[in-house]
């Protein structure tokens, strides 16, 4: 039985997790974390801070708040507990902290953990190897309108994959408004959308001479997240000490 610990346990996703969980009899949920313990009546205690926490647990689910990343570092180096982050609108120095602490403890980190949005990045990476000399790159993402961050995190996960297969050649620009120069070769364009209850849409399209090529991955419930979340967090309990991605899940 895995044990889980998850904080962020009132929010959208956290609750989506937590319906998912108890379906399931190989995992279960001991403890969650919320700035509104008294929101929602879970089955399980729930504390404001992870310090509060005495059940130990197998692993750490994290779809909060970057505020929250700061105690969730300490807590599981301390308790040598492996963490799934699966926040977006983190810092660079969020980044960096997280990579300090996967040297003591196994750490997966995305900020999209659907299967199918991964496996997009694994097709585009390859798309952009083949194509990079003669298409046009842009990405365009879709999402509700209560989404804080934009572009969203699954955007930039997308143009950082394809920039590193091309040597990081590439230079972000996000919309076009207020431009009044052509577009020039080494560009990947981003663009936001916001509106409705849209729950995620991510669509790059690789344009060309005379032909379009476009792969889009659509979200159509929470669900598809919280059971990549469960499958992640299975995953990276009997992991060793590292910085592990859902693109090395994928890969098994």
């Amino acid at each position: 039985m895995v044990k889980i610990i998850i904080s962020g346990c009132n929010g959208m996703l956290g609750q989506t997790i937590s319906k998912l969980i108890e379906e399931k009899r190989d995992i279960e949920i001991i403890a969650g974390l919320s700035r509104n313990p008294k929101k929602i009546n879970n089955s399980y205690s729930v504390y404001t801070s992870i310090f509060e926490c005495k059940d130990a647990g197998d692993v750490i689910i994290d779809c909060s708040n970057p505020k929250c990343l700061p105690d969730l570092l300490k807590y599981a180096v301390e308790r040598n507990t492996p963490l799934l982050i699966a926040t977006t609108g983190l810092s660079r120095e969020d980044i960096e902290d997280i990579k300090i602490a996967s040297k003591k403890i196994p750490v997966l980190y995305t900020a999209n953990t659907s299967l199918g949005l991964n496996l997009l990045i694994n097709l585009v990476k390859k798309a952009a190897l083949v194509l990079e000399e003669n298409f046009d790159i842009e990405i365009i993402e879709k999402h509700h309108n209560k989404k804080m961050d934009a572009p969203s995190g699954s955007a930039y996960m997308i143009a950082d994959a394809i920039n590193q297969e091309l040597d990081s050649s590439k230079k972000y620009v996000f919309g076009r408004s207020g431009n009044e120069e052509k577009r020039i070769k080494n560009e990947i364009g981003i663009h936001a959308i916001r509106g409705g209850t849209i729950c995620g849409e991510h669509n790059v399209i690789f344009a060309g001479l005379d032909e379009i090529i476009e792969i889009k991955h659509t979200a159509l419930s929470k669900k598809i997240f919280a059971l990549g979340a469960v499958k992640a967090a299975k995953y990276i309990v009997d992991k060793d000490n590292g910085l592990y991605t859902m693109e090395d899940l994928i890969n098994l």
